[in-house]
């Protein structure tokens, strides 16, 4: 039975838009949405599907799904516009802010090694549960009274939940509102999108349900983890259903609970691609390496500006200059700074692959048909 997509494609993409409809057909979407934006204008948009696994609640223009670590380059921007307003700068101390944060050899940790996933602060040391992310205030004083699993600066290992944490304490003692009130008055309202962190029961209507195979599950890794490994996947374990869950939907993680869908995801970066919001300058200062090779989580390469996934082995397409984030289970947001051109994919239905989800790779390739074509 074939999908109905909803929506419209400049013909120039209609590669792309056949691909999407393709992820419906072959490669397993239950519910998703596809934009891309160029040069400020939204040149793709399309959604189709179900909120739901038993397909009772069509997917709209306005769903919000969970985009889990996606969410990151949404926290990534918001530290950007606070070095371009000089309120901070990437090469301050942490300690400079919250100076607790300094405890155990974290005194040298700068506003970029943290964002880059450089503390050693992959999660809590001492047993943890995922409601201890609940609250973030006891979670950032323990996280800033922990000994990083690795001399910081020394390498990366991906801060998967703890980030979320970190950079939402940081921010707040900077800017003196928390990021959730920051995305609402500087984000979402003014350039009139979908997208926060967490979702208040008042939108649950226009929620998905998050839909994923038992092997998932972080519960379900291999044995042979390293200790870094073992912080970020297994203490406390996350789950792939979690945001289906009221307790998640209710608090602030940067990290991973942003709602939003590929549309106000993809006008987002598109500004940033169209060269607003953030000067030149700036977003050199974010996207500027700063450092690369296998991560110590991860177990791949990768590459890290100050909170962006900055292009690693392709990943987001042939140019280097592109960067962004993706989010378990299949979901990104990326930007070709050269093209001004911001691509986004939400869905509901998560993957398995670590890098290289079908979805993703297939609707990167199909976008650079028409933006080369266009060029």
């Amino acid at each position: 039975m074939s999908i109905q997509i909803h929506g419209s494609a400049d013909p120039a993409f209609a590669a792309l838009a056949a691909e999407f409809e393709r992820n419906f057909a072959e490669r397993g979407d239950v519910g998703a949405a596809l934009s891309l934006v160029v040069d400020g204008r939204p040149v793709v948009d399309l959604w189709a599907g179900s909120l739901d696994a038993a397909g009772t609640r069509p997917w709209a223009a306005d769903s919000v799904v969970n985009v889990w670590s996606t969410t990151k380059a949404i926290g990534a921007l918001c530290f950007a516009m606070l070095v371009e307003r000089g309120a901070c700068a990437y090469d301050d101390l942490v300690a400079r802010w919250w100076p607790q944060f300094a405890a155990h050899g974290k005194d040298g940790v700068t506003i970029a090694m943290l964002l880059s996933h450089q503390a050693g602060l992959c999660s809590f040391r001492d047993p943890a549960v995922v409601e201890d992310f609940y609250d973030l205030e006891t979670a950032a004083a323990r996280l800033a009274a922990t000994e990083p699993l690795w001399p910081p600066g020394s390498r990366s290992g991906y801060h998967a939940i703890s980030i979320g944490v970190l950079a939402g304490e940081l921010f707040r003692r900077i800017e003196g509102r928390s990021l959730t009130a920051f995305v609402a008055e500087e984000l979402a309202g003014p350039l009139g999108l979908d997208l926060s962190l967490g979702l208040p029961a008042s939108q649950e209507a226009r929620r998905a349900e998050m839909i994923a195979p038992p092997e998932l599950a972080t519960s379900n890794m291999a044995a042979d983890l390293n200790p870094s490994q073992v912080a970020a996947y297994t203490n406390p374990v996350i789950e792939p259903l979690l945001p289906n869950t009221a307790a998640w939907r209710a608090c602030e993680l940067v990290s991973a609970n942003g709602f939003s869908n590929a549309r106000s995801l993809a006008r987002l970066f598109g500004e940033v691609a169209a060269g607003r919001l953030l000067s030149p300058q700036t977003l050199a200062q974010a996207t500027q390496l700063r450092i690369s090779g296998v991560d110590e989580v991860l177990g791949v390469p990768a590459r890290w500006g100050a909170g962006f996934l900055l292009n690693t082995d392709g990943l987001y397409g042939p140019s280097a200059a592109t960067f962004g984030h993706s989010g378990w289970g299949g979901s990104f947001a990326m930007v070709d700074p050269g093209r001004k051109a911001a691509l986004a994919y939400t869905m509901n239905r998560m993957g398995t692959d670590l890098v290289g989800d079908p979805r993703d790779v297939a609707l990167i390739a199909a976008a650079y048909e028409g933006l080369t074509a266009a060029a």
